[in-house]
């Protein structure tokens, strides 16, 4: 939808002119899967598609939010002092539960009427839940001139996602939007949340984000099946050394005390787990040094291990990040996401575009029966404001 379309629709549901418009991007993971609640690093960006809110305080403590993206749903209201979990209220629990969390330290001293638009794809895997998670606290920050250090914002995203909605989830989806930075990725270290912005020089290429169009209705589950087991392995590992995260081990250091963990699959996931974390480390040090062949070659890598030591990539994945591998003038490709469907990234020179999504969308719909999406990611800022030259 064009920004006049949103704000008409705007006027015409809450009788109001003259919307604040505030925006938080999704995000892509460049590489460092399923580290983040392993203490490891991640090394994500925020994306130019993400959330739009258009928001207006009222004279009340009334809260009306709409969708347009959910349309059937229809307007959600609830009361500023009645901020509960509420099945009914379905995607507006994401909002709500940042109004509830928010509202225990600072002061929101009235209701609003929002409408929100995302142009993510819904279960896509690029974070629309902290997206909108991060539009609304950027939004509540403005409307009511609250002081929160960015930091606190992100981890009261965090807090709605995992106490509130019940997904025990890590703190990196929040972390990129909220802190995301125009043309740059984030190595961020999600035990100490200590952090670097790495400049993404790619010269002539571009990222593109292809979607299998494959709801994640595994991930979710899985997930939380991956993390028991990389707690276990974890357990096994701390009765023979002192440490606090599979993310302090080198691939040294693990291969040195594999042997404690009795289970296959469970070694397995610690593998990944390890080695992963010191591909995302490798592939910083390779940016500083521009070479992109290397970071290309970690990409790839990284794949292999989601696809054979965590097992969390599945036909619809592993299909699109082969026939990546065999087009021409690609630097890497990976899944990236939970997994389980959702979306691959390819980076990919700019003349080759075309041909690339020719071929890799003829090879998909071959072999998986329906299409997959292509989109061209650009690398914006985190969760804002927008005061001026609003482009949806």
């Amino acid at each position: 939808m064009k920004y006049e379309e949103l704000v008409v629709e705007y006027e015409k549901l809450f009788h109001s002119k003259n919307v604040r418009v505030f925006f938080a991007p999704g995000r892509i993971n460049l590489i460092g899967e399923h580290t983040d609640y392993n203490g490891g690093n991640v090394f994500p960006c925020a994306i130019t598609y993400g959330t739009y809110a258009l928001a207006n305080k009222r004279s009340d403590r009334k809260v009306r939010l709409y969708s347009t993206n959910f349309p059937a749903e229809g307007v959600i209201e609830f009361d500023l002092d009645s901020l509960d979990y509420d099945e009914r209220h379905d995607w507006a629990n994401y909002p709500k539960g940042m109004l509830k969390y928010m509202k225990e330290n600072h002061e929101i001293g009235s209701g609003m009427d929002v409408l929100f638009y995302g142009n993510i794809p819904n279960g896509a895997g690029l974070s629309s839940s902290a997206s909108i998670e991060l539009v609304t606290g950027a939004m509540l920050e403005s409307l009511f001139d609250l002081e929160l250090d960015r930091l606190d914002l992100v981890k009261i995203g965090m807090r709605v996602e995992n106490e509130f909605i019940g997904v025990n989830s890590g703190i990196m989806d929040q972390f990129a939007i909220g802190m995301g930075k125009k043309e740059h990725g984030i190595l961020l270290d999600c035990q100490t949340l200590q952090f670097k912005y790495a400049k993404l020089n790619l010269e002539n290429r571009k990222i593109l984000i292809i979607n299998t169009n494959k709801r994640r209705e595994l991930a979710e589950s899985k997930y939380n099946e991956r993390r028991s087991e990389c707690m276990q392995a974890l357990a096994d590992i701390q009765n023979v050394l002192n440490i606090d995260s599979l993310g302090q081990l080198t691939e040294q250091q693990f291969e040195e005390v594999s042997s404690v963990i009795e289970d296959e699959t469970i070694k397995k996931r610690a593998k990944h787990a390890v080695y992963e974390n010191q591909r995302t480390i490798k592939a910083l040090e390779a940016l500083k040094h521009q070479d992109l062949k290397k970071f290309g070659e970690l990409m790839n890598d990284s794949h292999r291990s989601l696809q054979f030591d965590y097992e969390v990539t599945g036909i619809e994945l592993d299909t699109l990040v082969s026939a990546a591998w065999e087009q021409v003038g690609v630097l890497g490709a990976r899944m990236t996401g939970a997994g389980f469907g959702g979306c691959a990234i390819a980076i990919v020179e700019e003349e080759h575009i075309e041909a690339f999504i020719e071929n890799v969308s003829k090879i998909y719909e071959e072999k998986i029966g329906y299409e997959a999406t292509f989109y061209i990611a650009s690398i914006g800022d985190g969760a804002r404001e927008v005061k001026e030259g609003v482009h949806i």
